[in-house]
Order: C-alpha cells, then structure tokens, then sequence
C-alpha cells in the first residue's frame, strides 16, 4: 500500500458519519441503485439501508465505480422492518413525500441522528412508511415536471445534510468508534484477506499504525493454516 493510499482512506474513515444514512425502498433500477451509493460514499455515510426482497435482489455493482466497497448496504425484508429498526437507534426518518404536512427539504434538523427515505420510481413512498415517519420533506418544484429522478433528488437533499453537519463540525473529527474504525480500515485496506477472515470466521489481525500493513504476515498466515 502506497502512504497516499494508507492516508486517504485514514482521511475518508475520518469523515464518515456513522448517524447518517439513506434508506430505500424497492428501488428498481440499477444505475439509480449504483447512484444512490455513490452519492452516500460522497457525503460520508457509513452505511445505506435498502428495502428488498431476497429473491429480487438486483446487482448494481458494474455501475457503482466500486463505491459499493466503500459504503455498506443493509438489506432489509421489509419497510416496517427498517423503520423499526431506526427508530429503535433514536433515527429521525425524513420521507421524501409528497403531503399536505411536507416542508421543504432545508427547514429539517439533519445534525440529528436521522435518515432520509426515497420510495421507488414508479409508487414513490409507501402510504404505511409515509405514516411511520416523523417527517415528510419535499424539493420546491419550478418547472413542468413534478419531480426529480429518485438519485438526483436523493443528492439535492444529502448535499443539504452534508452543509449542516460542517457547518456543526461534523466533519473536523473522527466520529466512529475505535472498533468500528479499525474494522472498517481492514476491510478496505485488504479486502481479500477480510473476506477470507468472513469464511473462515477469524479475526482480522493487526496492522501497523505507520503504514496500514498486516503486522507479520508471514507468522498470521503460518498460525491461520495451523487452524484448518
């Protein structure tokens, strides 16, 4: 690994905001999947939340620039699901929904720990999670057309939530926990060895914190092959 490697992606790690995220349902083409990802990684969230079902599961990866390797994706069986599962982490859940309570997409605190939800291209947010969610939030519109595509609108609002969290200082330390960080570092920084780590069940092992570099390879892999 190159030292320009090993710091920047010590300086993304450092910009990642673990309270952040987008939250999708059934999103059904590709490149807007693989655009939503992309525009996460750029705003710094840690983690995107997906609704879909297994046997619907769609690659996006070849349109994704390898950002899906940047940004993890928890999939989700189900809205209700999901919703659940944010607010019972104190998640604010910001709908984009069209609805006589809806404000505009600025007047919304996103220095809280929250999550904004784009429903799919053709339904757009779900009636049940529009009633779950404890805001509804639009893009004032100044043309013909009455909406955004579902990545552009998803950018326009993420870049709003980006604003207010620099402005906040959000973005001036490290805001994930040691473990998390240390994980993640690894999962980046060596993808392979990670993986097989996942297979075998096996904890990652050390690095330096010099370079980023396994700490004694050669005795790791010698310990790991006397295991199997």
């Amino acid at each position: 690994m190159t030292p320009e490697r090993y710091q920047k992606l010590r300086r993304t790690l450092s910009l990642r905001q673990p309270d952040l995220t987008l939250l999708t349902d059934q999103i059904h083409k590709p490149r807007n999947i693989a655009a939503l990802v992309r525009t996460s990684d750029a705003v710094g969230i840690h983690q995107l939340h997906m609704v879909w079902h297994k046997d619907e599961h769609r690659s996006y990866s070849g349109t994704a620039m390898g950002s899906d390797r940047w940004v993890d994706v928890i999939r989700h069986e189900s809205m209700d699901h999901a919703i659940g599962h944010l607010h019972a982490r104190n998640y604010q859940i910001y709908a984009a929904h069209f609805s006589d309570d809806a404000v505009d997409y600025r007047e919304v605190d996103y220095t809280k720990p929250c999550a904004v939800l784009m429903g799919n291209e053709k339904q757009g947010v779900d009636q049940l999670a529009a009633s779950r969610v404890d805001k509804h939030i639009v893009i004032p519109m100044m043309g013909m057309v009455e909406s955004f595509n579902v990545s552009v609108a998803a950018a326009i609002i993420l870049a709003e939530a980006q604003s207010q969290r620099q402005n906040a200082g959000y973005y001036s330390q490290s805001r994930l926990g040691d473990e998390e960080y240390k994980a993640t570092f690894f999962r980046w920084a060596h993808p392979e060895v990670a993986k097989y780590c996942h297979q075998k069940k096996l904890p990652y092992p050390e690095v330096s914190d010099i370079d980023g570099e396994i700490i004694d390879p050669s005795i790791w892999y010698e310990s790991v092959r006397s295991l199997f």
